[in-house]
């Protein structure tokens, strides 16, 4: 029979550096073969999800979106994510939806960190104010522990509702909050750049989550330009989302200005060269990472 692996269940067994250490395994694999499918009802959304990577699996992951569910206090978004046996097809796991995505996404962003951010940081900044931006203040302490973060959202209630209870502070004037980090990792709804290039300093480590359609963004064209930039899948993002797909069709930047991706770990080639430089990370996402994000909670779960 498969496992069926609840939330709560499955956060017992993982930690972050562990979740880290298999999605840097994961890449070493051959390259996963990646497909999406949409369907519509009004403003109402069923996505699939499926990835298969030889040596690791299978996985479909279904999301339902479905905005109006606000209104009567259930979640917008619900899903599931189903595990597959790379040996013989057989369904392993029927792994929890909300468990997979907030691991999958604050672990994609702390992988880039751990390389490209300086190990010194102190001060993160957080835009944003939502489920990721909590996930992401627990992943990023993991790997940081002596960081100090500060939480900003357009809605300084919002912003307030999740630093309070956290002891954390609260930023009103955004220009002066990113200038002053060493981290800033956003996880926003923006479709208009909120972080301005002329506003980065060197040394410090943007970290990109929100944008995942093709007209949303989260930094401008002199953010990118200045930066050197990594994304986690030049497949999932280039020609896809809108922080990559929109520079690179005005021409602001060229492919070539894209420096890596997770496939470029092995040969080290997402890393901090010096201290001065500015780093900047495009969390796309992808089904290739729900895979290795739910084979790592299997493996965990049977372990446990």
């Amino acid at each position: 029979m498969p496992e069926n692996i609840g939330f709560e269940e499955g956060e017992r067994v993982l930690t972050w550096p562990g979740l880290c250490a298999a999605l840097a395994r994961g890449h070493a694999l051959p390259r996963a073969e990646i497909a999406d499918s949409f369907l519509y009802r009004g403003p109402d959304t069923l996505l699939n999800r499926a990835a298969w990577i030889d040596g690791l699996g299978l996985a479909v992951k279904t999301a339902t979106i479905f905005p109006g569910n606000g209104a009567s206090g259930r979640p917008a978004v619900n899903g599931g994510v189903c595990l597959y046996s790379d040996a013989d097809g057989t369904l392993e796991a029927m792994v929890d939806f909300h468990l997979v995505t907030k691991w999958k996404t604050a672990g994609d962003s702390l992988l880039a960190a751990t390389r490209l951010a300086r190990p010194d940081s102190r001060r993160i900044l957080v835009l944003g104010a939502g489920n990721v931006a909590r996930s992401l203040i627990e992943a990023y302490r993991s790997a940081f522990p002596e960081a100090e973060f500060t939480i900003w959202s357009r809605s300084g209630d919002s912003a307030r509702r999740l630093a309070d209870p956290l002891g954390l502070a609260v930023a009103t004037d955004l220009e002066a909050a990113v200038k002053a980090a060493d981290i800033v990792t956003s996880a926003t709804m923006a479709t208009e750049p909120l972080i301005r290039g002329a506003w980065l300093r060197p040394g410090q480590h943007i970290d990109l989550i929100g944008a995942f359609r093709p007209d949303m963004r989260e930094a401008d064209d002199r953010a990118l330009q200045r930066a050197r930039v990594f994304v986690d899948s030049r497949e999932t993002v280039l020609a896809h989302i809108g922080e990559l797909k929109i520079p690179l069709a005005s021409g602001a930047i060229g492919p070539e200005d894209v420096l890596g991706d997770y496939y470029d770990l092995a040969a080290g080639g997402v890393r901090r060269e010096d201290r001065d430089e500015i780093t900047l990370f495009k969390n796309g996402g992808g089904a290739h990472l729900d895979l290795m994000t739910a084979r790592h909670i299997l493996d965990a779960w049977r372990g446990a």
